[in-house]
Formats: structure tokens, sequence, C-alpha cells
């Protein structure tokens, strides 16, 4: 009967049940039983998440750019796409930075709970203040050097230098595009293939994640509160404050940003867009997954918008891998929720780099559930956050991607129109989206 339910609600029972746990181990003053027999598969899930992280990005990314090939070798519209989303994402993370300095959610931890986080976590926080000392004393390209490898093998096997190998797969894709040779085929399908693989992975992944949420919140409540129940609800208050302002980020995107392009650059009512793309946001938030709801964005772009089929299958498509404006907004607000939880202030250089790392990162984001989650372990790595962070989040993290799926689909549309309207290739009337509908 567990496998006839959806992967989302296993994931909220096993939410439940783990804050069941935890309040049980607190109250029943057993909270060695949970440390010791339960949270382990939390940080078994925390370890699938990071084996993952650097063959997910380097396939997805690879894919991606070698997707290009498809419209005439980077053609006006590919660079258009490329440019519309990265400008898009910027935006979005943008967003997400000032609304998380603005409301400081992390803040409200209790200073005594901070202060044992900081000792618990005393070396991250320690690699840290080093990385700030080493910036400062560093020249101002030197973010440009970090950014290029002088071994991409030793790149690749620290999570800490990811953004290295992002920078190889653009490099590697690109030269895949431009090659023109049988054999060269052969990679660009073996790289495909590898993605393939990965994505399964990540599948098998996600099966044990209700049993990974479940150990990782169980063993949270108990490490937070010790014998204190009232700081679990403490807990829980901090944890919504954070959820609102993601929302909040998502909320202005979409009824903000999205119309001001949608009334400038494509010339639609941003009232008659959202009516079309209902549909595909319900999917989006029952699926999670930008690349399963794929078919029925395009069906409904072409037909709900007019947009041309010529348009919509190459910049949907793209979309989805390179496209993440609510997983990039998530990530940057999560990245800084957790460095105010740990008492930890980054700097301008610091939060600079979130907005860099996490563009790039959504480029690479595959379009499945739980890939969010992946990418902003890159993003933590870049600016020396302690990953084991991801514990205050990856609690109400599910109900978020659906919402940010949401968002990005919907990010995915409003370039294919505006892209459609620039090139002459949308067949917009107001009336025809009630027409589709009948």
């Amino acid at each position: 009967m567990w496998q006839k339910f959806p992967l989302w609600a296993k994931i909220l029972a096993g939410m439940l049940i783990g804050i069941l746990i935890g309040i049980l181990g607190v109250w029943l003053k057993v909270g060695w039983f949970v440390t010791d027999w339960v949270k382990p598969f939390g940080v078994v899930f925390l370890n699938l998440l990071k084996l993952v992280a650097m063959p997910l990005i380097f396939a997805s990314l690879v894919t991606g750019v070698t997707g290009l090939s498809d419209i005439t070798k980077l053609s006006r519209i590919g660079l258009k796409t490329i440019a519309y989303y990265l400008l898009t994402t910027v935006l979005a993370i943008t967003v997400g930075l000032l609304l998380v300095n603005a409301f400081k959610p992390g803040e409200s931890f209790p200073e005594d709970k901070r202060l044992e986080m900081l000792e618990q976590y005393a070396v991250d926080v320690e690699g840290r203040k080093l990385a700030i000392d080493n910036i400062k004393s560093d020249g101002p390209l030197q973010f440009l050097v970090d950014i290029v490898p002088d071994n991409v093998v030793g790149a690749a096997s620290d999570n800490a230098n990811m953004l290295q190998v992002i920078f190889f797969a653009i490099l590697f894709g690109l030269a895949i595009v431009i090659v023109k040779h049988p054999k060269v085929e052969v990679v660009k399908d073996f790289v495909i293939g590898l993605n393939e693989i990965i994505l399964k992975i990540i599948d098998f992944i996600m099966l044990f994640a209700p049993f990974g949420v479940m150990a990782l919140l169980a063993g949270l409540i108990v490490d937070f509160s010790g014998d204190n129940l009232s700081d679990s609800l403490h807990l829980f208050a901090t944890l919504g404050l954070y959820a609102l302002v993601v929302i909040g980020g998502l909320l202005f995107v979409a009824l903000v940003i999205y119309p001001t392009y949608l009334r400038f650059f494509a010339g639609i009512r941003f009232v008659d867009f959202y009516k079309t793309m209902f549909p595909v946001q319900l999917v989006a938030f029952s699926t999670s997954s930008s690349a399963a709801t794929l078919p029925v964005t395009m069906e409904q772009v072409e037909k709900g918008l007019g947009v041309s089929s010529e348009v919509a299958s190459f910049v949907l498509p793209i979309g989805v891998t390179i496209n993440m404006d609510g997983t990039s907004l998530y990530q940057a607000v999560a990245a800084v929720f957790i460095a105010q939880v740990f008492g930890i202030e980054l700097t301008l250089v610091q939060q600079l780099t979130i907005v860099l790392t996490a563009t790039l990162a959504s480029i690479g984001s595959a379009g499945v559930p739980g890939a969010g989650i992946v990418m902003l372990i890159i993003v933590l790595n870049a600016v020396g956050l302690p990953v084991e962070g991801l514990a205050l989040i990856l609690a109400i993290d599910r109900p978020l991607d659906m919402l940010r799926t949401v968002l990005n689909v919907t990010g995915d549309a409003v370039i294919a129109t505006v892209v459609a309207k620039s090139e002459r290739k949308i067949d917009y009337k107001p009336g025809m989206i009630g027409e589709s509908e009948q």
C-alpha cells in the first residue's frame, strides 16, 4: 500500500513521523536512542546527496550545452534564450538575498543554541574565517583564477571545487558542439547516457528520502531541544519564518518580475498568461519535476499563448536544464539562513559568490525532485558554510520544492513567450485562451 502513495506524500509522512519520534525522544528522555539509532540514517541520506553532486552537475550541464546544437549552432534564438534565462535567474537570486538579509529569519534562533552549534561545527567556522582572510589578501580578479582549475581530476575530487567542474563542463560541452566528427558523437551519447544514469541514481536516493528526512528531523529536534520541548516549538517558528521568506520571494518574482517581462517584452496580460499556465502549475506542484511537466508546458504555451512550435520546442527543453529561478532564489535564501543560524556574517564578496554560484549551479540543475537540494551543497561549499546545515531546512524542503518548481516552469513559459515575440513567432489573441480550454 505504501507504494501507491506519491513521493511527496511519503516525504510528508516521513516528516510527521520524524517530528513525532523527535518529540517522544525528548519527552521520554531517550534522546540517546534517536541519536545513536535513528539519526545515522539521515547522515547516510546526506552523504548520498553529496555523492552525486559532482557527476550530476557535469553530466547534466554537458547534456544541456550539447543540446544547443539542435538549433543551428547557438543561433540567434539560442543566444536570446540563454541571456533571458540568466537575467531572470540573477534577478530571482537578488530578490532572495534582499529578503533574507532584510528579515534575517536565522537570527531568531536562541543565542545559547547558536553558540552550541558554533561549538559543534567549530572546525567549519575556523575554515570560513581562514577563507575570509585569504579573500582579503587576494587580488580583485582572484575569483577568475579560482574558477579555472589546473587539474580537473583534482577539482572533481572535492565538492568545494564544484565551480571549477562547472567551468570545465561548459568548456567540454561547447567543444562537443563545435567539433564535427563521428567519434565525437560517441562521446556525446556517452555523456547523455551518463546523465540518464545519474538521474536514475537520484530516483533511487529519493526513494530513501522519506526515511532520510524522518531521521534528520528526529535527530535535529533531539539535538536542538535537549530536555526542553519548548525549544522544538521555537525551532518550527524559526523554520516557518524561513519558509515565509522563501515563499515571499517566489511570489515577488511571479507577481512582479514576470508580469513586467510579459507586459513590456511580449505584450501579454499576466492574467491571461496565468490562466493558461494554471494546469501546468498544478502538474509542477504535484510532481516537483520540471522535466515531468514539460509536455504539458509545451502544449499550453503553443495552444494557449500561440507560441510557435519552433520556438517552444527549443526554449522550453533548454529551460528545464538551465532556468531554475525558483531553485536559485531558494538556494540564496537557504545559504544566508544557514549562515545566520551559525552566527556567520557573510561578506559582500561572499554574497556575490552566492549569486554567481547559484546562477551557474542552476544551469546544471536537473529538472527532477531532489536536484535542487543537491545543488545547494555547491552553493554552501562555495562560501565555506557547513553542509551539515542542510539538516535545518530538509524538514520543510519538500513543500518548498513543490512551490519553487511551479516558479521554474512558469519562468520557462515566460521566456518562451518573450523570445517568440522578439522573433515574431507568436500568434497570440486574448480570446484564444478561452477557446483552448473548450
